[in-house]
């Protein structure tokens, strides 16, 4: 747990010097031009069950910009970019040896929708991202793909709709359909996705309840599968590392005025798994971890 209160001191440092945060989504935007930036640090701990710990500690940072062309038409450009340290502590499973160390992801989307008729929007968001551990080649990591959407927006602002996204890279190609949800009930009550910038991802569901004073409180769930390249000098040259899991969350979310959001967040990581892969994808060794705790802020700043 040593690893784990380190963790949570330097992410206080960083948020004290990363006072940013999330975007507001893409349908709710106003002006010609929305611009954001959202900082996310993150810490969790976990023992694995063969044996040993794993700690982790993280910043994901989203950049973007986007355009509103008229007649319902939008486009952006965000540049994306993460950063973990991860601690392993004699995890059995791999020989005692660590099986990776600072894994990085950076790369950038373009998110465009577009009106249909009786409330539609149609969204489609191709994205080039390269995710590998420091020592790997970035010619070997890439991961390229799009998530396409259609959203019913209803005469009372709730909306429903349905997205599905397709990726290749790193041995693999995945295909996936997942809900796109924001719907209202009563006053005070709604059903959301979770923030995609925040530390959860947002391939899930939360339901949050607004007070009057302006804080809202949510409890969510999510799945979150993570890949990338292995070092070309590690165990495992050149293989494949993956650690999946589902976030189970509160979230406790304040505003700083209309341009300045700041969340907390705090969880367990369940159904946890580590995996490392040979060059080719084939199962070199894997791992799970139990219930792992999960501490992570998002700070907002829209202009």
């Amino acid at each position: 747990m040593a690893s784990f209160r380190r963790g949570v001191r330097s992410a206080l440092v960083l948020l004290a010097v990363l006072g940013f945060g999330y975007a507001t989504p893409l349908l709710a935007q106003e002006s010609s031009w929305k611009s954001f930036v959202s900082v996310s640090p993150v810490i969790e701990d976990a023992s694995l069950d063969a044996g040993g710990d794993m700690s982790i500690g993280g910043v994901l940072v989203r950049l973007g910009t986007l355009h509103d062309f008229g007649g319902g038409t939008r486009a952006g450009f965000t540049v994306n970019y993460d950063y973990f340290d991860y601690s392993f502590d004699r995890p059995v499973a791999f020989s005692g040896v660590a099986p990776w160390d600072k894994v990085q992801r950076y790369g950038f989307s373009t998110p465009v929708s577009f009106a249909g008729g009786d409330g539609w929007v149609f969204g489609v968001t191709p994205s080039f991202d390269w995710f590998r551990e420091n020592g790997a080649a970035s010619s070997e990591a890439l991961v390229w793909g799009a998530t396409m959407s259609a959203v019913k927006i209803y005469s009372n602002g709730n909306q429903l709709g349905l997205g599905v996204a397709a990726f290749d890279g790193l041995e693999e190609t995945r295909i996936f359909p997942f809900p796109i949800v924001n719907w209202r009930f009563g006053n005070n009550w709604r059903l959301i996705n979770p923030l995609a910038a925040g530390p959860t991802g947002a391939a899930g569901l939360e339901l949050d309840y607004e007070f009057d004073s302006g804080w809202s409180l949510g409890i969510g769930a999510a799945w979150r599968k993570t890949r990338f390249r292995l070092s070309e000098s590690g165990p495992v040259a050149n293989g494949v590392g993956q650690i999946s899991g589902a976030p189970i969350f509160l979230r406790a979310k304040v505003d700083f005025g209309p341009a300045t959001t700041m969340n907390f967040y705090g969880g367990v990581i369940a159904a946890g798994n580590i995996r490392v892969e040979g060059p080719s994808g084939n199962l070199v060794r894997e791992d799970d971890f139990d219930l792992a705790p999960l501490v992570g802020f998002n700070f907002v700043s829209r202009f």
